[in-house]
């Protein structure tokens, strides 16, 4: 009986699961096409970093009086941007979070890319950035039908394949053996954590709604999972020991009609140099 019932409860998220992702799906088609007009008809720069920036009050009845103030000048706000603080991103955490509650994370590959990545709905952080303004680029973001602290078994991550080189555009270079090997180790930092991944495949497929999947009743059932997703693989690294938990990284792709290039990495390591109680 209890199976029965475990396996009804599975039935009925799938197809939960299948209409919200044809959902997305459908969204991020519509919106990818809006991306390339407005990117063709200008000549699009890449979307800035976040970067901590101070606390100004203004009075929204007059102009600021020009006179010297103690807030740090825009220069040296600058020379603290957040990729480039020289392996101490959660140095800037708080301050970042305070920008935006949204925050969870800040993804980090090596001559790749330094972004931020956020947790809300599968819907806002498509064309808003992080400061919440509207942005064709977005923001990065995690399903929101994961865990906030990235302890669900599959984490899904998603990113615009940006034209200018933003976003997520190069995860989808994974798909070459040579970038897969050169680019295979990736770290989320987490206010609490730093999250060490490693590549594991490259697929480039279709949107399916069990390419979402979160939930798994046994570890029998996520490694057979596990193998499922990266079967077909363009480019891949040999599956050594269990994999605890699987994250994904997906955006679209180009070789046919409604594609998407999935990263697939398994955990290595965790570890907690600071926690930063903001989240």
């Amino acid at each position: 009986a209890c199976a029965a019932l475990w396996s009804a409860y599975q039935l009925a998220g799938f197809g939960e699961r299948y209409v919200q992702t044809r959902r997305l799906e459908a969204r991020l088609s519509a919106l990818h096409s809006a991306e390339v007009q407005a990117e063709d008809a200008q000549t699009a720069e890449p979307a800035q970093t976040p970067e901590p920036t101070p606390v100004e009050t203004e009075n929204p009845t007059q102009a600021p009086a020009a006179e010297p103030t103690a807030a740090p000048a825009k220069d040296a706000v600058k020379s603290t941007v957040y990729h480039a603080m020289g392996g101490k991103p959660l140095a800037q955490m708080e301050t970042l979070h305070a920008q935006n509650h949204d925050l969870v994370a800040w993804i980090s590959i090596d001559n790749v890319l330094d972004l931020p990545v956020v947790y809300r709905d599968n819907s806002y952080y498509l064309t808003h950035d992080f400061n919440k303004n509207k942005s064709t680029a977005g923001t990065i973001f995690l399903d929101y039908a994961d865990r906030a602290d990235f302890s669900s078994l599959h984490n899904v991550l998603y990113g615009h394949h940006m034209k200018n080189g933003s976003m997520f555009k190069d995860i989808s270079r994974y798909k070459d053996q040579g970038y897969f090997d050169q680019h295979s180790e990736i770290i989320l930092y987490t206010p609490k954590r730093e999250i060490h991944l490693k590549a594991l495949a490259a697929v480039c497929t279709s949107p399916d709604a069990i390419r979402r999947k979160t939930e798994f009743a046994s570890g029998e059932e996520f490694a057979s999972y596990i193998q499922q997703m990266t079967a077909g693989a363009s480019a891949s690294a040999p599956i050594e020991g269990t994999i605890v938990r699987l994250y994904s990284f997906v955006t679209c792709s180009y070789e046919r009609d409604d594609n998407r290039t999935y990263v697939h990495l398994s955990l290595i390591h965790i570890s907690e140099p600071t926690r930063l109680d903001v989240i």
